[in-house]
């Protein structure tokens, strides 16, 4: 493992002291799990490029712009 310094708020490394007592783990290891998870979020949340790809050429009708236009005024129309 690398070693790493990190400068952490007062009530965040009590929060990290606190939780690892009870966990009965020692403190980086909470900070290794929480690196982990956010990793894993990180990594596996879909990129936006990877969605528009995705979802190119869903939208069969006409302009969509004309077709916002042509539902806003019926919102407008129900006050």
């Amino acid at each position: 493992m690398i070693r790493t310094v990190v400068s952490l708020d007062p009530e965040d490394k009590a929060w990290l002291d606190r939780k690892a007592r009870q966990e009965g783990v020692p403190m980086t290891e909470i900070v290794r799990q929480a690196v982990r998870q956010l990793r894993e979020r990180c990594e596996s949340a879909p990129r936006m490029e990877r969605l528009l790809e995705k979802t190119r050429g869903m939208w069969k009708g006409d302009d969509g712009l004309v077709y916002q236009r042509r539902l806003r005024r019926e919102w407008d129309r129900r006050r």
